[in-house]
């Protein structure tokens, strides 16, 4: 069948050499094809070629001969490279559907509750730096009086990212029902890290929780970015930071737990080294920066604060994150 197919293309070629009719170029087009169907490789096609310029012109083929030896032994190579590069096309192809699996699983674990108290106005804003995050937000209410929240940045990327999530997420869920003081919170969480997870990988993770009746906000941190508190009345920001080992390192870990009362005006700022960290072109976004977009919008409410400064560290970036940004405030109303 392959000796067909040859034979036919030696008979279009012999035909468009004597009359240049683009019939011909069509018919090569559809015998083109049939090399496809039958698994024919380019430099079977160059061959073909040879053999009918032999036939036609067997004054030229002495001279121009060596010339479709040498054009094989490229295609030979050019077709195994070209098989190569179809795999991984489809390898890739296989492995995005998996990631695109990955993020719709990824998404669930992300859903919180934004909680409603009395007195307290929340903002928060994450934004994955590519298609799946390392931060991960997660909010505790206890009843209108009582707001907790997670800050946790994965030392790490994708699908063994995702799976650390998992862990988190199991781990505060199991915790509605408990104490959520700092220290119990993330005694508890830094066992089920540590027995689960792989040695490379490494949480860093800030939790705190604000007590509607006193004002109190209470915190602590296993290796996670210090909170900023704005003072108000004083225009200053406070640094709030705890001491504590990153999740997973060791089994038996003390966390320090510390408290502050918020006065009308104040606000906490938790955030991952994706907004601390953030670059341009002519280096590290300086912190006071930061403090001084975050004094221009002091009034605004929470969620338009953040906003804000997501907004505009994203263009000073010239629209393009280097890391995962995770932004949350509580103000006091």
């Amino acid at each position: 069948m392959a000796q067909d197919v040859g034979k036919q293309y030696e008979e279009l070629l012999k035909k468009y050499v004597e009359n240049e009719d683009e019939t011909n170029l069509y018919a090569a087009q559809q015998v083109s094809r049939k090399f496809i169907e039958k698994k024919i490789s380019p430099e079977e096609v160059i061959s073909y070629h040879k053999t009918s310029v032999e036939e036609i012109f067997p004054d030229l083929s002495a001279r121009i001969g060596p010339s479709y030896d040498f054009l094989i032994e490229v295609m030979i190579h050019y077709g195994l490279a070209l098989m190569e590069h179809q795999s991984l096309i489809r390898k890739q192809e296989a492995l995005q559907i998996e990631m695109d699996v990955a993020v719709k699983v990824q998404d669930m674990l992300l859903e919180t509750s934004i909680p409603q108290v009395e007195g307290l106005d929340i903002g928060v804003v994450s934004k994955p730096a590519k298609k799946m995050s390392g931060d991960y937000v997660y909010f505790i209410e206890q009843g209108n009086r009582e707001a907790c929240v997670a800050v946790a940045d994965v030392m790490g990327k994708g699908l063994p990212a995702a799976l650390c999530m998992s862990m988190i997420k199991f781990g505060m869920d199991s915790l509605r029902s408990q104490a959520t003081e700092p220290q119990h919170v993330l005694g508890v969480i830094n066992q089920i890290v540590e027995k689960s997870m792989d040695d490379s990988m490494f949480i860093s993770m800030y939790y705190g929780k604000y007590d509607g009746s006193t004002c109190t906000f209470t915190f602590g941190s296993a290796g996670h970015e210090p909170a900023l508190l704005y003072r108000a009345a004083e225009d200053r920001f406070v640094e709030l930071d705890a001491k504590g080992l990153l999740l997973g390192i060791r089994k038996e870990v003390g966390f320090e737990e510390k408290s502050v009362v918020l006065e009308k005006g104040d606000f906490i700022v938790m955030l991952t080294d994706g907004v601390t960290e953030g670059r341009n072109s002519d280096g590290f976004i300086d912190e006071e920066v930061i403090l001084d977009m975050l004094r221009q919008v002091k009034e605004q409410p929470a969620q338009q604060i953040v906003d804000y400064l997501y907004t505009e560290l994203f263009k000073m970036q010239n629209y393009m994150l280097h890391d995962d940004f995770t932004l949350v405030l509580f103000k006091k109303e």
